[in-house]
């Protein structure tokens, strides 16, 4: 038996839907049917966000639980850490490497004196940048327990649900056997 047809494999029509997607966007005669392909791409992007939270909660829940051995899953969460800092920093590296070289943003203070932009695009950005708001240290590590489980699952704050995962992980992980049924 000959290994899967190209064409029938997931990361063929991934990649088919990007190099599409590309192609349509950069004709100039295509524009007004890519527009219209917004609604698709708004409903495939809230899609995804839908189902981000429930993945997140039933792998880190079956992770743990199924580890059983609470140090095992302290080692594991700490290799977690120290890979997810080391990619971090090599990101960073990355970043400021390509800054330095391409130096984006040179010259836009001359063009934008010269455009002198408008007040309302201004007024704009000043009204959605006074909408965040700093948060403390104090803030953050507090925000991070969910009011309610429901509550962190329809927000899609996803640190609330994982925060979540790993206490329920760990609880099923106290009980042993007795939780087999729930995983």
């Amino acid at each position: 038996m000959a290994g899967k047809k190209i064409y029938k494999t997931l990361y063929f029509w991934v990649l088919f839907g990007i190099a599409a997607g590309i192609i349509i966007g950069f004709i100039p005669q295509t524009k007004a049917f890519a527009s219209g392909l917004e609604p698709l791409a708004k409903t495939f992007i809230k899609m995804v966000k839908m189902v981000i939270a429930p993945i997140i909660f039933c792998t880190v829940v079956t992770g743990i639980a199924k580890m059983g051995d609470m140090g095992k899953v302290g080692r594991v969460g700490l290799k977690a850490m120290l890979y997810f800092w080391t990619m971090t920093l090599f990101a960073l590296a990355i970043g400021l490497a390509v800054v330095n070289i391409t130096k984006p943003g040179v010259g836009l203070d001359d063009y934008a004196a010269k455009m002198q932009a408008d007040a309302a695009g201004v007024k704009k950005v000043q009204a959605y940048a006074g909408e965040t708001k700093k948060l403390s240290t104090v803030d953050f590590l507090t925000n991070i327990v969910p009011d309610s489980v429901v509550g962190a699952f329809s927000k899609g704050d996803i640190l609330q649900v994982l925060f979540f995962s790993i206490l329920f992980g760990t609880g099923l992980s106290a009980l042993g056997d007795r939780a087999r049924n729930v995983m």
